[in-house]
């Protein structure tokens, strides 16, 4: 049945510019084809959770053992390495860190190429260099599966909802394929075209992110200062031209809102070390090609920074503690 199964996919996989699943059918799938997911972090683990909600058998594993039990908690059966869910699963995601951990899971020694099926669907949703989704796409293809580039935008908070934005790079055919996947995690999925054009669109997204939120940490702080109240500052940047994702949703100043780090002591979220790493792709981007980014090259000195003092751990939102520190207070 498991053989079947996995023909099924593959058959579909390679009809899917004619063939369209009804609603029924992708569930009736969903419910009996395994997904691999690699990498049990703070968006991977309610990704992979979105996915056991929607009818699929998650087979897992994470570097840290400790990370997996709430998944397991939740009926998902968890492997020791990236190969042994290769050889479970023949549609995998992973959610990893940086280039370095991409290119470990999937080339070293316990790798997912190690192991892989003929057929098997990839799917990267890694922030990483763009050059190195290029690097995994080649070797998969050498390997006889399939790469795709599928970062995201939208935070933990949109990971736990099944509300994230993903953006996909690869063939088109396989994202269509895919899509049943993504719609169980995301309420956005946009093919951005071939191979590394998702990581491309990542970057670009997290740099304006990066300035956005020094930008309004900064704001807010200024208000604080002048004696507004940070509630109502926020409130009137965000009926007005200020108004950004940093302050309407995201707000940097605790007690301003609920259910975003700030609230929690910037634990959670998104990290300060994740978004320094994000700013030296975007950086050294920039410098390949050419592009000036002034604010860019500061927010990515900023958060370097923020590493060295002990903020590498907390949300980049922190930025604002770290403003209000700088000043004594």
């Amino acid at each position: 049945m498991a053989a079947l199964l996995r023909g099924s996919w593959k058959s579909l996989r390679r009809c899917s510019k004619h063939v369209y699943w009804s609603h029924d059918f992708s569930r009736s799938m969903a419910s009996k084809t395994p997904v691999g997911f690699i990498g049990l972090g703070n968006m991977g683990t309610p990704m992979a959770r979105n996915l056991l909600k929607n009818g699929y058998p998650v087979i897992a594993t994470d570097s840290f053992p400790e990370s997996c039990k709430e998944l397991q908690d939740q009926g998902a059966q968890i492997l020791d390495t990236p190969a042994d869910v290769a050889d479970k699963a023949d549609r995998i995601i992973t959610m990893l860190p940086s280039s370095p951990n991409v290119i470990e899971v999937y080339t070293g020694p316990n790798g997912i190429l190690k192991r892989v099926k003929k057929g098997t669907l990839l799917i990267d949703s890694s922030t990483i260099d763009p050059s190195v989704s290029k690097e995994m796409a080649i070797a998969a293809e050498k390997a006889g599966s399939v790469f795709l580039d599928a970062p995201v935008s939208g935070g933990v908070g949109a990971a736990s909802l099944a509300k994230l934005t993903f953006m996909v790079g690869g063939a088109e055919e396989e994202f269509k394929a895919a899509q049943e996947l993504f719609t169980c995690m995301g309420d956005n999925v946009v093919y951005c075209g071939q191979v590394g054009a998702g990581q491309a669109a990542k970057m670009c997204n997290n740099l304006l992110l990066a300035i956005g939120m020094i930008g309004t940490a900064e704001t807010m702080n200024l208000g604080i200062r002048l004696g507004l109240d940070p509630k109502l500052l926020a409130q009137i940047l965000n009926m007005s031209s200020g108004r950004c994702w940093s302050s309407d949703s995201y707000n940097p100043v605790p007690g301003v809102m609920e259910g975003v780090p700030s609230a929690n002591n910037y634990q959670g979220g998104y990290g300060t070390t994740l978004m320094a790493k994000d700013l030296g792709l975007a950086q050294t981007t920039a410098t390949d090609t050419r592009t000036p980014i002034p604010l860019g090259a500061l927010a990515h000195q900023i958060f370097r920074v923020m590493c060295a003092r002990g903020y590498a751990n907390k949300d980049f939102s922190s930025v604002f503690q770290f403003l209000r520190e700088e000043e004594g207070q």
